[in-house]
């Protein structure tokens, strides 16, 4: 082994050193995807994703599998410092066995986003390590399947360090069931994070806060009832409420 000096690139991935702390992205490896594509001299968007995607079951398929597997590929990876592409990154992930023209326009834009945001990242800078989530979920989002989706961010301090976009395994049938489902998610994450952070020798204890904009979901998590209403989520009912009683 041999020192190589501080780190500055990594597998697409840049670190700078600045006064305050670390800012990471990704910008070299961003303009690869671009070029990849012949849009680094596009038009930038202004959002990552349109509000409302027209459903058109007649939509030509978008013949060149490859090269869209290979992108949305890419940009998963981009997610690494882009928390603002999490979502619509996920959505076109769920179109990679059979994608149409529409999911390739979804990329296109998502790309186009990036070329005006480019130079965004994290940035990392010392201080507390109390940990803070913050969760969300749109109920019956997904006009195909009439899935949610769950979102949540979490925080070491004032830093950003999980995060995640993610369809749930089953349909919701009330934004209360959508919005508990996503509470036990994030507090399964924010456990294995603390698990993490124990090993590496991290202090850091309970209580931790999370953030829920549910006011049913957020009575359920701390009712010790169980109501007949809720057996069908008794799984992640049990599980959260274990984390609540420890704090």
């Amino acid at each position: 082994m041999k020192d190589l000096g501080s780190l500055n690139y990594f597998l697409g991935l840049e670190v700078t050193t600045t006064e305050t702390g670390l800012f990471l992205s990704q910008a070299q490896y961003a303009s690869d995807i671009l070029r990849k594509v012949g849009l680094e001299d596009c038009k930038p968007s202004s959002s990552p994703s349109s509000a409302k995607v027209p459903l058109d079951p007649t939509d030509p398929l978008f013949l060149d599998v490859q090269l869209f597997r290979s992108l949305v590929g890419s940009l998963q990876y981009l997610t690494l410092t882009r928390l603002d592409i999490s979502f619509p990154v996920n959505v076109v992930c769920q179109h990679m066995h059979q994608p149409k023209m529409s999911h390739y326009g979804a990329v296109k834009r998502i790309l186009r986003y990036i070329k005006g945001t480019i130079t965004q990242g994290l940035h990392f800078t010392a201080g507390s390590v109390a940990l803070t989530a913050f969760v969300d979920a749109d109920w019956v989002g997904d006009p195909v399947d009439r899935r949610s989706t769950t979102g949540y961010a979490i925080f070491l301090g004032s830093n950003l360090v999980s995060w995640c976009a993610k369809k749930q395994h089953t349909v919701a049938r009330s934004s209360t069931e959508a919005e508990y489902r996503a509470m036990a998610h994030t507090a399964a994450d924010l456990v294995w994070i603390q698990q993490l952070l124990t090993e590496l020798k991290v202090p850091i204890s309970p209580p931790h806060v999370l953030w829920c904009d549910n006011r049913f979901a957020i009575a359920l998590a701390n009712n010790p009832v169980f109501h007949a209403r809720t057996k069908h989520i008794e799984l992640d009912y049990h599980f959260i409420r274990e984390q609540v009683l420890a704090k």
